[in-house]
């Protein structure tokens, strides 16, 4: 139904695709592209839980705050465990992303990435604060879906495509066809429990104790799923569990595998279990078309490779695998109608107030 209000909006709104991720999130505006890509973090007030710094600034404050000052992740595996943290975490980030803006704008319309695995109360929890952190209409798209759309699979024709989307808190595996997901599987280990294996490593070998961002340093320094064609070393400083002192240790590339590969067995292992379960037709379609990796997880070395040796086809990074969610996302605003059969529960209508 053409409503007169809703086109003048359009006309002036920035739409807004959010991947609200455990890790990061990114916000996508039309004819703009990526404008925010930040932590997600938030650094409160212990006492009244008053949000002091959002983004990059609180994630700089991790473990450096004082006493009452607590950095925090308001999503965790994907989910909502802090509700009021991340509305305000949502509403700084739309209002900043319309900060560019020199005229006052009209609320929003927001498509919001969320993992598939959610159960209907975490969804209404997105929805609610993207709501009340000031859209005008709120879509929410399961994260593999707006993954492939930002991948640029054929998600919407006939022949199958498949997305393995490696996040901070969850890994999605999807296979499209026909604009549905004929086989889904949603896990909780992704990045985040690779950098709790490279903690759990380095204190169970060297005795030290390393902090999570020394992990996640190490495993995008020299983290790899495959060996390397030319294997490497870095320093791993922390604290030495048996005197308690600063100390240092090298570790090379070779441990650090040994060290993640618990997470990225897990996930080869999911991605083999989604294939088995695809009907014959869609796997000669897999064949020729190959798995698509996306999520900032694709990015680990050789990861690619570990796969295509274990299942046999062509398994191939998609471009800026970081941002597909959030570009697949804006793709579905240019086009709503299009992609409504993709568009996850909840409210399908748009919410006026």
């Amino acid at each position: 139904m053409f409503r007169p209000l809703d086109w003048f909006l359009g006309l002036f709104s920035l739409d807004v695709g959010i991947d609200l991720g455990t890790a990061n999130t990114l916000v996508y505006i039309r004819d703009k592209g990526i404008v925010i890509n930040e932590p997600s973090w938030v650094a409160i007030n212990r006492r009244t839980r008053v949000p002091l710094a959002i983004g990059a600034e609180a994630r700089e404050m991790v473990g450096r705050t004082p006493a009452d000052i607590i950095a925090i992740r308001p999503l965790r595996d994907g989910v909502i465990s802090e509700f009021e943290i991340t509305e305000a975490m949502l509403k700084y980030f739309i209002t900043k992303s319309h900060e560019q803006m020199i005229v006052p704008f009209p609320r929003p319309r927001v498509v919001v990435g969320i993992p598939s695995g959610v159960t209907e109360v975490e969804k209404r929890a997105v929805y609610d604060a993207a709501i009340s952190a000031g859209a005008r209409e709120a879509h929410l798209i399961e994260e593999p879906t707006a993954a492939a759309i930002g991948a640029g699979l054929p998600v919407n024709e006939t022949r199958g495509s498949m997305i393995v989307d490696i996040g901070g808190g969850t890994t999605e595996v999807a296979i499209f066809a026909m604009g549905g997901i004929v086989v889904s599987r949603s896990i909780r280990v992704a990045g985040d429990e690779m950098d709790e294996d490279i903690v759990q490593y380095a204190r169970n070998k060297y005795n030290l104790l390393i902090g999570e961002r020394m992990a996640e340093r190490a495993k995008i320094g020299i983290g790899s799923a495959f060996p390397l064609p030319e294997e490497r070393t870095m320093t791993l400083r922390g604290r030495n569990l048996i005197n308690g002192l600063p100390q240092s240790v090298e570790i090379s590339s070779i441990e650090l595998r040994e060290a993640m590969s618990p997470s990225i067995n897990i996930i080869v292992d999911t991605v083999r279990d989604a294939l088995d379960e695809t009907p014959p037709e869609l796997v000669a379609d897999l064949m020729e078309v190959g798995i698509c990796l996306a999520g900032g997880g694709a990015q680990i070395r050789g990861l690619a490779e570990r796969l295509e040796d274990v299942v046999k086809m062509r398994v191939w990074v998609a471009e800026d695998p970081m941002t597909c969610v959030a570009r697949g996302a804006g793709r579905v605003l240019e086009n709503i109608e299009l992609w409504e059969r993709s568009l996850t529960g909840l409210h399908r209508g748009s919410t006026h107030h």
